[in-house]
């Protein structure tokens, strides 16, 4: 493909993003395709001879779109949004067109020193520690997803003791995210203690005491700990502090899990729920699923470095370079697991130049409002039930007919096309979680959803 052909190639696939961007309303929400549809639209073998780009763009028609569930649609309710922009998809094609690799400062320096510096503006955003910038003893590094996340913390965590694997143990609640027992499983935990929750679905700390009191007694190691702000199931915030408290104490590692609800920490107002952040190592949260920003786009900070690199600097001959043996740089190959890794800041970068910290505190703001006033209607309507306090923008409740007619709730607005929900259970129940957050969602839209509640209920 040459220069000319692929300037051509490219207005053309930039017109059918816009066009998609235009009419993805006009789209069912949900694929209903059979398994293995989208694969027998494929040859079964690759093409020996070269196909016409046309061809190429046709078959995100043909092939593609069938098989899509959208989540950019402004009527996407379910799991958490996974969001994208303009200035987001713009930065992802630059970066690619870049095609660098900066697993160090010497690869591309571009890469390492936009990525610390728009890490240090969201430590100022989110009025996080100021020891956490990389002019302190901590810093941050863009990470592929949460999991990874805290798969590398429990890694570090672990390598901080000296003692048997077997015999170290990881706390989290019942409510934290699957990734905290994947991890520690991938990690070579052998012990995960699921701690109880509150009334509101937080981890309760007196039961945290006695899970840990237990542990020590019988000779093992507490070493790690998790806060949630904002779970999956239902948005519920853990005492941070109170928890960073007992971290302490017994010599834990204390990451924070702030995957969706962390982006909120752009607003001063919703600040009160991370609490001082005096006694976290680490602290996670995800520009993908809601600062515009497309996946992958994960952004890890730890207290302190030196835990971190201790545990995962390996520096073979063919990676020596003069600007890493000064010391004066970083090499953020050391920060988590892979070595390679991608331009990710450029479009981070793009999305808070393009939407300003103004901008993004505000379509934050009009989310968790529609999701406030849509928590009001559910409680004002004697046919249904609040499952959790709305915190943020995730609202969860059940139909008091019980679980038939919750999922039947859900079954209906998904079948219909129109929006997307998604269930989930807790205490026995089935309920309905609806996230309000994708980027274009304006109030007809969740309007919209709350007649079909009604209509189904």
């Amino acid at each position: 493909m040459s220069p000319e052909e692929f300037r051509a190639n490219g207005h053309a696939l930039i017109d059918w993003i816009a066009r998609y961007m235009e009419n993805v309303e006009q789209y069912p929400v949900m694929s209903t395709v059979e398994p293995g549809t989208i694969r027998e639209k494929l040859p079964g073998t690759a093409p020996e001879q070269p196909e016409a780009f046309k061809a190429l763009l046709d078959d995100l028609d043909n092939v593609v779109m069938p098989g899509v569930t959208h989540w950019q649609s402004p009527s996407w309710f379910a799991y958490f949004p996974a969001n994208s922009s303009p200035p987001a998809i713009l930065g992802e094609l630059a970066a690619a067109g870049l095609a660098v690799q900066g697993m160090l400062w010497s690869t591309s320096p571009a890469v390492t020193e936009i990525e610390s510096a728009v890490l240090d503006w969201l430590v100022d955003l989110m009025a996080l520690p100021q020891s956490w910038k990389m002019s302190g003893p901590g810093g941050g590094v863009i990470q592929m997803s949460a999991s990874d996340s805290t798969h590398t913390a429990l890694v570090v965590a672990r390598e901080r003791h000296d003692v048997p694997v077997d015999r170290l143990v990881v706390y989290a609640s019942t409510q934290a995210h699957s990734s905290i027992e994947k991890g520690a499983r991938v990690a070579g935990y052998k012990h995960v203690r699921l701690v109880d929750v509150d009334g509101n679905f937080a981890l309760n700390t007196t039961a945290l005491a006695q899970a840990i009191e237990k542990d020590v007694a019988s000779g093992l190691t507490p070493v790690f700990i998790v806060s949630a702000l904002g779970t999956t199931g239902t948005g519920a915030v853990d005492p941070i502090d109170a928890i960073g408290e007992l971290a302490r104490r017994y010599g834990m590692w204390h990451h924070v899990d702030a995957a969706w609800a962390g982006n909120a920490m752009i607003c001063a107002e919703h600040r009160l729920h991370q609490g001082t952040l005096e006694n976290v190592d680490s602290y996670t949260f995800n520009p993908h699923k809601w600062l515009f920003t497309n996946f992958d786009c994960n952004v890890f900070w730890v207290a302190d470095r030196k835990p971190l690199l201790d545990a995962l600097s390996i520096l073979p001959p063919y990676l020596r370079n003069e600007a890493s043996d000064s010391g004066q740089v970083v090499d953020y190959r050391d920060w988590h697991v892979p070595l390679g890794r991608r331009f990710r800041a450029l479009k981070l970068w793009w999305v808070l130049r393009s939407y300003g910290a103004e901008g993004l505190r505000h379509h934050i703001r009009e989310h968790i409002h529609m999701a406030k006033e849509l928590t009001q209607r559910l409680e004002i309507d004697d046919r249904f039930r609040l499952v959790a306090p709305t915190d943020f923008a995730l609202v969860s409740f059940s139909h008091v007919n019980g679980d038939a007619a919750t999922q039947g709730i859900a079954d209906a607005i998904n079948d219909s096309g129109k929006a997307m929900v998604t269930t989930s259970r807790i205490n026995d129940q089935t309920f309905v979680r609806v996230s309000i957050g994708q980027t274009r969602t304006e109030q007809r839209h969740v309007d919209e959803l709350w007649k079909m509640i009604c209509d189904f209920a």
